[in-house]
């Protein structure tokens, strides 16, 4: 009687257990970020950073779990006499490296001789601590390639080289193509501009960039490409006369480069998320068949628009991907906020579960 009393103790214990370890949420995310990015540290905790709640800079909120956030306030300020950022302070992303945490962003420059609308650039600041203070490493740019770019993003392969992703902006990039054509007999557009994803080496010490740019993504130029019809949906519903490319995030598996990316303007409904593959960092990459993998949800019965600008975080385990995206409901109306839902790589087939607004299980 006594064996059987303590078998039903640990049936019990272990079910207690494994009660506590379920995590549950539901999306969107009690956070107002645009482009968010979630660093797994050394220490165990995940740390989240993004577009928007601090003027000219940067916030942080922290988790033990990816569900409850803890905000910390402001982690790096620009726009001051040292900085080299003026305006417009976008997609930060932080990463860890030798004791170390470097904070990549995006900003208009001061210097701006020819007075350019949008004169963003690409700076790298660096702090002891996840949560700051972060402070640049240098009074200039990262590089300036001679146009305006944006959405840094940043990759170590095997070999311990590093690799510097970016979108070169729309702004004053024309590009000819079939849907422009076919935008201009329709009189919607006299020409679409187009946003494109680079990539180039990066210095060790992410003080600069070795080599020349090499063009890794754009929209398709033919209105017969697989991926045409939704990489151009901005430009076919009338909403503006732009294409982007741009909020691109690599990872590897199994020797296969995933490159993620968001098509179609930020601040619109069909705001969307594919990816492409390669067997090297800088290409070429090959569009993949199933995209989107994540887009609006309402012709579905759903209340989720303009997802897109992802990062992927994982499970302390490293077993379990986790696809980081900015939204919108009807609730929160242009405010972007932040979603978080699995996804998985498997049989070289990316795909998400999102977006999702039910309840969800965190590993």
């Amino acid at each position: 009687m006594r064996k059987l009393l303590l078998l039903f103790a640990v049936v019990a214990m272990a079910a207690c257990k494994s009660t506590e370890q379920k995590i549950t949420y539901q999306n969107p995310l009690d956070v107002k970020f645009g482009d968010p990015y979630v660093l797994l540290a050394s220490d165990g905790r995940y740390y989240m950073y993004g577009t928007g709640g601090v003027k000219d800079g940067f916030g942080c909120y922290v988790s033990d779990n990816l569900v409850d956030w803890e905000y910390k306030g402001a982690v790096y300020q620009g726009n001051t006499p040292e900085s080299w950022a003026k305006s417009n302070f976008w997609a930060p992303e932080v990463y860890e490296k030798d004791g170390k945490f470097y904070m990549f962003f995006s900003a208009d420059w001061k210097v701006n001789p020819n007075d350019e609308l949008e004169n963003f650039l690409i700076g790298v600041a660096v702090s002891d601590s996840p949560t700051g203070p972060f402070v640049e490493i240098s009074d200039e740019p990262l590089f300036n390639p001679g146009y305006p770019i944006i959405d840094a993003n940043v990759f170590k392969d095997d070999d311990g080289k590093f690799y510097l992703y970016f979108s070169r902006c729309c702004y004053k990039h024309p590009v000819e193509s079939e849907i422009a054509d076919w935008a201009k007999e329709q009189g919607m557009f006299d020409e679409i501009e187009e946003s494109w994803v680079y990539g180039i080496e990066l210095s060790p010490d992410f003080k600069s960039v070795i080599g020349e740019p090499v063009l890794l993504l754009r929209p398709p130029v033919s209105m017969s490409d697989q991926q045409a019809e939704w990489e151009s949906r901005s430009v076919t519903s009338g909403e503006v006369n732009r294409r982007w490319t741009e909020g691109s995030f690599l990872i590897k598996r199994d020797g296969v480069y995933y490159m993620m990316y968001s098509a179609n303007f930020f601040g619109g409904e069909n705001y969307a998320v594919g990816y492409a593959t390669s067997d090297s960092p800088l290409g070429p990459y090959t569009k993949a068949s199933n995209n989107p993998v994540l887009e609006k949800n309402t012709a579905k019965g759903g209340i989720v628009t303009g997802v897109g600008h992802n990062s992927i975080t994982w499970s302390r385990d490293g077993k379990q991907l986790y696809c980081v995206y900015h939204g919108r409901t009807a609730e929160t109306g242009d405010e972007r906020v932040v979603f978080i839902d699995k996804m998985e790589i498997k049989d070289g087939i990316l795909t998400v579960n999102g977006p999702t607004t039910d309840e969800q299980t965190i590993n």
